[in-house]
């Protein structure tokens, strides 16, 4: 089942739930937030909470994959543009992502953030994490093949690093202006993948 039609799915007590939590987790943390006071946010009752979502971890994972579905969409929005230009598409998604940082991410990776949280591996928003690490990376993988860029998938790897490594150090305030400096890397490493015309 999609992020989307699981959205489609929630109750307006539902949705209420979710909105708080997407706020709430990722202002205070995951542990910093209790049911009691995602309840009250909400202005639902503690049984509402459990009947839409059954779980606390239910509700972290289903938090995730609804910020990784609005993800997607601003990726594949802003990337619209390069549907005819894989190349510039790779090189795009910094641009993208310098512009999700500035919206939605003033406390760095909402993902990342969640994961030093959730260290155990069978918790289903660690799985929901990598989940969504895997989707960037098979996009990033689908555009330099597309792009027909020499060694594909060690080039995707290394633009995910660089995309992660971007994150990081803004959200640090160390590098600023991470993304657009690492888009300058990735474009030294696009060309350099490129085959000889």
């Amino acid at each position: 089942m999609s992020a989307g039609t699981d959205a489609e799915r929630l109750t307006p007590a539902g949705r209420r739930v979710l909105d708080a939590a997407s706020d709430l987790f990722y202002r205070r943390g995951i542990h910093g937030v209790g049911v009691d006071e995602l309840a009250a946010t909400a202005g639902v009752t503690k049984k509402t909470l459990y009947a839409c979502f059954g779980s606390k971890d239910a509700l972290v994972a289903r938090y995730l994959r609804e910020r990784d579905r609005r993800w997607r969409d601003f990726l594949t929005e802003g990337l619209a543009p390069y549907a005819d230009d894989p190349a510039r598409a790779l090189l795009a998604s910094f641009d993208v992502l310098q512009d999700w940082m500035d919206r939605e991410d003033p406390r760095g990776c909402g993902f990342v953030n969640a994961l030093a949280e959730l260290p155990s591996a069978d918790h289903p928003g660690h799985r929901a994490v990598l989940e969504q690490k895997r989707r960037l990376l098979g996009l990033l993988t689908e555009l330099a093949v597309a792009a027909d860029l020499t060694e594909p998938e060690d080039l995707a790897g290394l633009i995910l690093l660089l995309h992660e490594g971007a994150v990081v150090t803004r959200t640090t305030g160390s590098v600023p202006d991470a993304p657009r400096r690492a888009r300058a890397v990735a474009a030294t490493l696009v060309a350099a993948a490129a085959r000889p015309a």
